[in-house]
């Protein structure tokens, strides 16, 4: 923004006015924006434009979450989620149309994949929130549609407008970013951002995983589990938070928790146990409740924090897994080896 007004011959201080007019404020008329020179504004008219994404559909479910489906350029819809719970709102963003990594039990990665989010898309999902919502913002997830480290630079540039005192000033720690694992882009992540992070684990061992979560063939859990404790490491306060969707029959096992705890070993680790969402064509159901349970009390016995996450908006198809927007599909395919590690995808 800086380098953006001193092109145009102005000061650079004015970057400073005119993201908190936009993001403090939810101004998109320059004319609005009192504090500018009549010049300025003018020459902002005829340089630029602030656009937001539109709201297609609101669905609002009987637990307090609420849908957004959002439409961008090019006829390409996301979906974004408002989660409200015991005194502070979650905010589930997406980082590309549909998603390319074919996790088995999610439907996102049904629809395939189409291409990138910008900057201005993903952090367009947080306005546009900030102003429908009538809740505070407290944290926001990248969890929504896609792989957020495929589209890493402007997921990092997003984040650090989430983070910005003259924009949402969420802390580092209310700020998440989630994976399934493209190593590379999470050590470069841990170069130039301190946001707390999410990995979709799913699965105690590689040969289970690579059914769940094929990016496993290419960074299998011998890589991934390093680059997850030096990304929290010298930070006491930080853990991982590992995502794992129950499975009726395939990953709840008594042998699977015992793996599980043997892997995580000597890693800061906070568990989400994620009861399975169902969808068309899966092929998966849910583990029962009291499986579920016993899971999670062999993991907390084992010393690691483990919860059970509440399935919220279900009945809007609003839970982990659900999000499907509008994708016009042009790669059904994960990374391969001659991607770079964080951008082929998007090509």
């Amino acid at each position: 923004m800086e380098s953006f007004f001193e092109q145009m011959g102005f000061k650079t201080f004015h970057a400073r006015q005119v993201l908190k007019w936009i993001h403090k404020h939810g101004v998109t008329d320059f004319d609005q924006m009192t504090d500018l020179s009549k010049k300025l504004r003018a020459q902002l008219k005829l340089m630029s434009e602030i656009r937001v994404p539109e709201i297609i559909l609101e669905q609002p479910s009987r637990d307090g979450t609420c849908k957004w489906l959002l439409e961008l350029d090019c006829n390409n819809r996301i979906e974004t989620v408002m989660i409200p719970d015991d005194g502070r709102t979650t905010l589930c963003v997406s980082s590309q149309v549909g998603c390319a990594l074919d996790c088995s039990f999610c439907s996102t990665a049904k629809q395939g994949f189409n291409r990138n989010l910008s900057v201005a898309e993903i952090i367009g999902q947080v306005w546009v929130a900030v102003r429908t919502m009538e809740q505070s913002l407290t944290n926001v997830v990248l969890m929504g549609m896609g792989e957020p480290l495929a589209n890493l630079d402007a997921v990092v540039d997003a984040m650090s407008i989430m983070q910005d005192d003259l924009a949402y000033g969420l802390s580092k720690y209310r700020v998440t970013v989630s994976t399934a694992g493209i190593v590379p882009a999470l050590y470069e992540l841990g170069k130039v951002s301190d946001v707390s992070l999410a990995v979709s684990l799913h699965a105690p061992n590689n040969a289970l995983r690579d059914e769940l979560v094929p990016i496993n063939k290419k960074y299998p859990l011998e890589e991934l589990i390093p680059a997850c404790r030096e990304f929290v490491r010298g930070d006491k306060r930080r853990k991982i938070t590992w995502e794992y969707v129950m499975l009726d029959g395939i990953n709840d096992s008594d042998r699977n928790a015992k793996e599980l705890i043997r892997l995580l070993e000597g890693t800061p680790s906070k568990m989400n146990l994620i009861p399975f969402n169902p969808f068309p064509g899966s092929g998966y159901k849910a583990s029962p409740p009291e499986r579920i349970e016993a899971f999670r009390q062999r993991l907390m016995k084992a010393g690691i924090i483990s919860i059970t996450r509440k399935t919220r908006g279900d009945d809007i198809d609003a839970a982990c897994g659900q999000l499907v927007g509008r994708v016009k599909d042009k790669s059904r395919r994960t990374l391969s080896d001659d991607e770079s590690a964080w951008g082929g995808i998007a090509k």
